[in-house]
């Protein structure tokens, strides 16, 4: 795994550099101070993940915004300090893949970075209540569910909740991804788990403000 870190606080980089190297699977191929030195390095090296922190000095989200532009298949984790909601959601809307706050612990960072590369989204428990609480109904969200601990949706996970979100019920998505529709209904609660919802509009509320699904495409007429 081939990683670019970009951060304008050079203290910030030797930490997260050091924290990476410990996995042998993890190649540190530069470290970016500003928008500039990030562009030379994307152009120098082949990269599968940058790992940013957007709001430092010398970035903004228009440089997540260029990396996605000219490099569609890197990977973007963002490494923050806390942000607003709308801060994180128009992230999420920019190209970023992943989530983590930069008080996250250091195995939490390494399986952002793993998971994150092998195409999965990985957030943070923090980052996903601000971005649930961005505009949903609190009728639909268990925010004591919520916890600093990881929140991994799979790929799979990432199929069922676009299907979900677009309206298909489990037999209709058990046909598509040719599984039974007992293992989409454990898929299914196990994705609620995972959110902190409590039925079918939550998936849905999280798959448009996650950017999985365009609001004009699924239906609003769900059912618990």
């Amino acid at each position: 795994m081939r990683i670019v870190i970009a951060d304008s606080n050079e203290l910030v980089c030797a930490g997260i550099r050091a924290i990476l190297n410990v996995d042998a699977t993890i190649e540190i191929v530069g470290e970016a101070n500003s928008r500039a030195e990030l562009s030379e390095l994307l152009k120098s090296f082949d990269t599968d993940l940058v790992l940013i922190d957007y709001t430092s000095d010398q970035f903004n989200i228009d440089a997540v915004l260029e990396v996605k532009t000219n490099y569609p298949s890197i990977y973007i984790l963002a490494i923050t300090p806390e942000q607003s909601p709308q801060v994180l959601v128009d992230a999420l809307k920019s190209g970023v893949t992943s989530y983590v706050k930069k008080n996250c612990s250091i195995g939490e960072i390494i399986e952002a970075v793993k998971e994150t590369c092998q195409g999965n989204k990985f957030f943070c428990g923090q980052i996903v209540e601000t971005i649930q609480q961005a505009n949903l109904n609190v009728d639909d969200i268990d925010f004591e569910a919520f916890s600093c601990d990881a929140v991994l949706i799979s790929k799979r996970e990432q199929e069922i909740i676009v299907l979900i979100a677009e309206g298909f019920k489990n037999t209709q998505i058990a046909d598509q991804l040719f599984l039974s529709s007992h293992t989409i209904n454990t898929h299914r609660k196990n994705i609620m788990s995972k959110l902190g919802v409590k039925n079918t509009a939550g998936i849905v509320m999280y798959a448009v403000k996650s950017n999985l699904v365009s609001p004009n495409k699924f239906l609003f007429s769900v059912s618990n």
